[in-house]
C-alpha cells in the first residue's frame, strides 16, 4: 500500500482503477520550405478547420456542463483570430521559410511563456489555453488523430493536467474521480469535478506504473491510496456507504422548512457566479439567491458588457427564480479579479487597493449603467442590491444618491422598474465598527467572511504560507459577525451571511444563536445546511 498526500478541489471518496491519461508526443520537426505562400494558406485552412472543431466541442460541453463551461471553447477560437499570433506564426513561415507545424508549435510556446510569466492570475492561465490551440493546429496540420478518452468502465482518471478540448471528450459516467499532477483549484479539470460532484486532487506525483492498479481518492484530506490494503478497503468502502446514505436522506429535505426545533425560521439561499447556476439553485430547492456575483459578466467578457447584456442575464435569473428573492453584488473586480479592459494599474497591495466599490463610485458611468441593468430586471421579479468593500456611511448615500438618479433617469424614458431592497457587504473592520450607524442606511447586511477573516487578522488570503493562520473561526472574526447582527437589528436591517463560513455546520448553530437571519451557501451545501438548521433547539 502507497499513500500520497496532495491537495484536494473537491471532497469525496472514489474507489476503483486507476487509468492514466498521457498525451502523445507533440515533438515538431523542422522544416525549410520553398513555397512560403502555399506553406502559409495550408496554416490558415488548419486554422478554420480548428474554429470548427471547437465549434463542435462548444456545443458538446453547452449540453454536458452549461453555457459558463463551455466558454472556454468560445477563448479558444478568439484566440485563433488573434492578430498578434498570426502574425508570428505567418512571419515564422514567410520571413524563416518554416513548416508550418514549426511555426505554430514555436508561436505557441512563445506565447503560452508570455503569459505565464504575467502577474495578473487570469492571464496565467491562458498560458495553457494558448498551448492547447496551437497543439489542435498543429495535429490537423500533420494528420494525427486525437487520443481517445473513452474508457469501458469507471476508472480513477490520473494526467499531468487536462485541456478543456480534452475533458470535454470523457464519457462522465465513466469517470470516478480526477487526479492530476499539476493544475490548480481554478483548473479546467477542478471546475469539471465541481460541476460533476465527484472528488478530485490535484498535486499528486503518482507512480509511472499506477494504470490497472486498485486505487482509492480521499478527497477530504487529499490523499490518494495506491494498493489499499484490506482493512484501509473495508474503511473507505464504509465511509462511501455512509455517504450515499446521507445524500439520500439530504434529498429527503427538498420542500422542508429552514426551521429550527425550537420554531426559528431562516432564509437559506444560494450563491451564484452565472445564469448557468439557477438551475442548481433550483435542483437543490433554495430560498432564494442571497449572492449573485455580478462581476462575472465583466470576467468573461472581453469588453464591457452594455446595459442590455447585463439585463438580460439579470432578467432571466429573476423570471427562473419566479418571485424568489435575488441580491445581485453590484461589480466586485480588482484585487484577484482582473480584466484587462479596466486598464488597472498593478498596485503592491492590491487586496486593499482599487477595487469594488471604489472603481464604481471613482467611474460612475460603469456603475450606472449596471445600476439601470438591474433595476430594469427588477419589473420582472424580487431583486436586491448590495454593495461590496464598503468602509464608511459617506459611502453608502453617494451609493444612494446614484441609485435615485438612476431611478429618476429611467422614470423619464417611461422605463418600468421594481421595488429593490438596498444592502451591503460587511467585509471590512470599519464596516463592522460602524455596523450600527450603516443599519440605519440600508435594508440588509451580508456579511462577507471570506473578506472579513483576511482584513480582521491581517492575512493574504491568497499568500499559501499564511493558510494556518487563515481561521475564519478565529474568536475575532466571530465577535465582528456577532456585533454586525447586533448591530444590524437595531435599525431593522435584516443580516445574513454569504462567505464560505455560511455552510460551516460546525458554527450553524452559533449563528442562529446570534441571531443571524439569513445564511447563502453553494447550492450544493443547501440540504446539508437545512438539516443542521432543523436540527438545531436554540430552547436548551
Amino acid at each position: 500500500m502507497q499513500e500520497l498526500i496532495g491537495k484536494a478541489v473537491f471532497a469525496g471518496v472514489a474507489i476503483g482503477t486507476a487509468a492514466v491519461y498521457r498525451k502523445k508526443d507533440n515533438a515538431v520537426k523542422k522544416t525549410v520550405v520553398e513555397d512560403t505562400d502555399a506553406e502559409f494558406k495550408r496554416f490558415n485552412d488548419a486554422v478554420e478547420a480548428a474554429k470548427e472543431e471547437l465549434g463542435e466541442l462548444y456545443d458538446k460541453a453547452v449540453e454536458e456542463v452549461g453555457e459558463e463551461n463551455a466558454a472556454v471553447f468560445e477563448v479558444h477560437q478568439m484566440m485563433l483570430e488573434d492578430d498578434d499570433y498570426l502574425e508570428s506564426v505567418e512571419d515564422i513561415i514567410k520571413n524563416e521559410s518554416m513548416n508550418a507545424e514549426y511555426a505554430v508549435s514555436t508561436t505557441g510556446e512563445n506565447f503560452s511563456e508570455m503569459f505565464a510569466a504575467m502577474d495578473d492570475e487570469y492571464m496565467q492561465a491562458r498560458a495553457a489555453d494558448v498551448k492547447d490551440i496551437s497543439n489542435r493546429v498543429v495535429k490537423i496540420l500533420s494528420g494525427e488523430k486525437e487520443e481517445s478518452l473513452i474508457h469501458d468502465k469507471p476508472v480513477i482518471l490520473l494526467a499531468d493536467d487536462l485541456a478543456p478540448s480534452e475533458t470535454v471528450q470523457l464519457d462522465k459516467s465513466k469517470i470516478l474521480s480526477f487526479v492530476t499532477r499539476f493544475g490548480s483549484t481554478n483548473s479546467h479539470t477542478s471546475i469539471l469535478a465541481r460541476t460533476m460532484n465527484i472528488p478530485a486532487l490535484i498535486g499528486i506525483d503518482y507512480p509511472e506504473d499506477i494504470a490497472g492498479k486498485e486505487a482509492i481518492v480521499d478527497g477530504f484530506s487529499g490523499k490518494l491510496i495506491i494498493e489499499p490494503d484490506e482493512e484501509t478497503l473495508k474503511h473507505y468502502m464504509e465511509i462511501r456507504e455512509k455517504q450515499e446514505k446521507e445524500r439520500q436522506l439530504l434529498e429527503e429535505l427538498k420542500g422542508k422548512e429552514n426551521k429550527t426545533i425550537d420554531g426559528k425560521e431562516i432564509r437559506l439561499y444560494a450563491n451564484i457566479g452565472t445564469v448557468d447556476d439557477v438551475q442548481d439553485v433550483l435542483k437543490n430547492d433554495a430560498g432564494g439567491i442571497g449572492l449573485f456575483r455580478s462581476e462575472f459578466l465583466y470576467l468573461e467578457s472581453s469588453d464591457y458588457p452594455t446595459e442590455d447584456q447585463q439585463f438580460a442575464a439579470y432578467k432571466e435569473v429573476a423570471e427562473k427564480m419566479d418571485g424568489k428573492q435575488v441580491i445581485i453584488r453590484t461589480l466586485d473586480i480588482g484585487a484577484d479579479k482582473k480584466c484587462d479592459y479596466f486598464g488597472l494599474e498593478k498596485e503592491e497591495n492590491p487586496a486593499l487597493g482599487y477595487r469594488a466599490i471604489r472603481i464604481c463610485l471613482d467611474r460612475k458611468d460603469i456603475f450606472k449603467t449596471q445600476l439601470r441593468a438591474i433595476l430594469r430586471a427588477s419589473s420582472y421579479g424580487n431583486i436586491g442590491i448590495m454593495f461590496p468593500m464598503i468602509i464608511s456611511v459617506d459611502e453608502v448615500r453617494e451609493i444612494k444618491k446614484i441609485v435615485d438618479e438612476v431611478k429618476e433617469s429611467l422614470k423619464k424614458e417611461g422605463i418600468a422598474f421594481g421595488e429593490v431592497e438596498l444592502g451591503i457587504m460587511v467585509e471590512t473592520p470599519a464596516a463592522v465598527f460602524l455596523s450600527g450607524e450603516l443599519s440605519a442606511e440600508v435594508d440588509f447586511f451580508s456579511i462577507g467572511t471570506n473578506d472579513l477573516t483576511q482584513y480582521t487578522l491581517a492575512i493574504d488570503r491568497q499568500n499559501a504560507k499564511l493558510e494556518k493562520y487563515n481561521d475564519p473561526h478565529d474568536p475575532a472574526v466571530l465577535k465582528a459577525i456577532e456585533m454586525t447582527i447586533t448591530n444590524g437589528h437595531k435599525n431593522g436591517a435584516w443580516v445574513g451571511i454569504c462567505g464560505e463560513l455560511a455552510a460551516d455546520t460546525t458554527l450553524t448553530e452559533t449563528f442562529l444563536r446570534m441571531g443571524v437571519d439569513e445564511l447563502s451557501v453553494s447550492a450544493s451545501h443547501i440540504l446539508r445546511v437545512r438539516d443542521a438548521i432543523r436540527k438545531t433547539d436554540l430552547g436548551k
